[in-house]
């Protein structure tokens, strides 16, 4: 495939390297040559099946416009703009792109997700046991809660159970998430710990591969058995 790259920041960077290991040309575009999506245009954009973008939470919109305007075809690692999801799916609708986006694309932490349900599900009727979310990155992470802590919010409430979130930055943390119930007499913890980026830039270009000729909008959440069966 031919992918562009929108971001190289450190996990950008891995995407690039898995992307090319895999055997697929890229380019890349920094937010410095694309400054609100300006390098976006349907010329640029016919040259390349997929655009990924690992940027940032006021790049990603004027990019998602520009990219599935034209009917391309995304994936998405960037967080912050799910309050426009309503609008973004119904441009891929009338343009006939496609969009697969995710808080976080490590194998690892979609298993995290899917144990995070059976963990509400399980406390949903003990009242003695009170939940709550911790997160750690690094100290450089613009956005806090970050979307996987978000996302593990939202399984939990979906089953019944609250959770507030705490977050911390510190050093280059890359990722630690973990969901505690506690009640008087003990407590439970469930716990995913990245020690390595490679496994989000894996994910993502893994989905790349997947949505090659397909349209519509996916979460990695509903597909994740599918792209990796």
């Amino acid at each position: 495939m031919r992918i562009l790259l929108l971001g190289r920041g450190k996990t950008g960077s891995l995407v690039a390297d898995v992307a090319q290991e895999r055997g697929h040309s890229l380019r890349s575009l920094s937010e410095r040559e694309n400054v609100s999506g300006s390098a976006l245009t349907p010329p640029f954009l016919a040259m390349f099946d997929i655009v990924i973008d690992f940027t940032t939470p006021e790049a990603v919109l004027p990019n998602m416009r520009a990219c599935l305007a034209a009917g391309a075809r995304m994936v998405v690692g960037t967080t912050g703009w799910y309050d426009s999801l309503p609008d973004i799916r119904g441009i891929v609708e009338r343009r006939g792109g496609a969009l697969l986006y995710s808080s976080n694309f490590s194998a690892g932490v979609q298993i995290f997700f899917q144990l995070a349900q059976q963990f509400g599900h399980a406390f949903a009727h003990l009242p003695d046991y009170q939940l709550h979310i911790t997160e750690t990155h690094h100290s450089a992470k613009l956005d806090a809660p970050s979307g996987t802590a978000k996302t593990v919010r939202n399984i939990l409430a979906n089953v019944g159970v609250e959770a507030e979130i705490t977050s911390h930055r510190t050093g280059d943390a890359i990722g630690d998430h973990a969901i505690q119930a506690r009640s008087a007499d003990d407590r439970i913890l469930l716990q995913h710990e990245a020690f390595s980026r490679r496994s989000f830039a894996m994910g993502a270009v893994r989905g790349a591969e997947w949505l090659a000729g397909k349209t519509g909008v996916y979460d990695y959440r509903d597909v994740f058995a599918e792209i990796y069966k």
